[in-house]
C-alpha cells in the first residue's frame, strides 16, 4: 500500500498498521513490541535507511493489551500531526484512526511513518459525490468577534510562514483602517473582544484547552493562549481564509 491516509485493510479492532517508504507490518491489539528504525535486518519496519542520523532502533510501538504507545529511542526527535516534538525516551499514547509521523533529518530528507489503529467504530455509510459538504461548525462566531479575531489571526490566514498573532496595536490600527463598525478601536478593547470569546470558547459542548491562563500555561504566556484559540478556530474552518475581506483585503 503506498499510505495509510485512506484507511487500512480490513483488521479486528485495536490492529495496527505501521507503514514506511521500505515497507509495514501490522500486529493485533496484545501485549506486543514493533520496532522501526534504520538497521533493517533488527527491526519490523525499516525507517530511513541509508540516513545516517536516523537511529537503528529509532522508536517502538508497544501495546500493554489495551492501547499502543510510541515511544522514541533515537536521537532524532518525531515530529507528531500537531507538530509536537516527541523527544528521545518520551512515549505519547497512539489514538485509534490515521496519525502521520514525520522524522526530520539534518541532511533536509524527510522520514515519513503512517500509522493505523483499527477503531471499534464502525465506518460512516459512504456519501454520495453530489450531497453538500457538511458544515456543523462547532465555534459560532459574533460579526465583532469575527472581525477582531481575523485582525488578530491574519499572518494565519494569509498562510505565512510560522505564523503568530499580531501585536494588540497592529490589530487596532488594522481595526480602525477598516473602518467596518463605525466604531475607534484602541489596544484594550480589542483585547477585551478576544479575552472574552477565549473565556466563552473554554466551556460549553466541544470547550478548546489551552486558552485560559487557569489551563495550565506555564510563563510567559505570550501569545500561546490566541495561537491556541486560531489553531483551534482553522481547524474547526470557523475563521477562514476569506474573512479577510473583513479587513478590506480583496486578495
Amino acid at each position: 500500500m503506498p499510505s495509510l491516509a485512506g484507511g487500512a485493510p480490513s483488521a479486528p479492532p485495536g490492529t495496527i498498521f505501521v507503514l514506511a517508504a521500505g515497507g509495514g507490518f501490522a500486529a493485533p491489539r496484545r501485549k506486543f513490541t514493533l520496532h522501526f528504525g534504520r538497521a533493517v535486518d533488527d527491526v519490523h519496519v525499516a525507517v530511513g535507511t541509508g540516513d545516517r542520523f536516523v537511529s537503528r532502533l529509532h522508536g517502538v510501538f508497544a501495546c500493554d493489551g489495551d492501547h499502543w504507545w510510541l515511544r522514541n529511542e533515537g536521537k532524532l526527535p518525531i515530529q507528531l500531526p500537531d507538530a509536537t516534538l516527541l523527544l528521545r525516551h518520551s512515549e505519547v499514547e497512539i489514538a485509534s484512526g490515521y496519525t502521520r509521523l514525520i522524522i526530520e533529518s539534518p541532511k533536509r530528507r524527510s522520514h515519513q511513518i503512517d500509522v493505523c489503529v483499527v477503531s471499534a467504530v464502525r465506518p460512516d455509510p459512504e456519501v454520495p459525490d453530489h450531497m453538500r459538504t457538511a458544515d456543523d461548525t462547532v465555534y459560532d462566531l459574533s460579526e465583532l468577534e469575527r472581525l477582531v479575531v481575523t485582525a488578530l489571526a491574519q499572518r494565519y490566514l494569509r498562510q505565512e510562514r510560522y505564523p503568530q498573532p499580531v501585536s494588540w496595536k497592529q490589530a487596532a490600527d488594522d481595526l480602525n483602517r477598516a473602518e467596518t463598525t463605525g466604531r475607534l478601536w484602541s489596544v484594550k478593547s480589542a483585547e477585551h473582544v478576544i479575552s472574552a470569546l477565549r473565556k466563552r470558547l473554554a466551556v460549553g459542548r466541544s470547550p478548546i484547552p489551552g486558552i485560559l491562563r487557569d489551563d495550565g500555561i506555564p510563563e510567559p504566556v505570550g501569545n500561546t493562549l490566541n495561537h491556541n484559540l486560531i489553531q483551534a478556530l482553522l481547524k474547526s474552518a470557523a475563521l477562514m481564509p476569506n474573512d479577510l475581506h473583513l479587513l478590506g483585503d480583496d486578495d
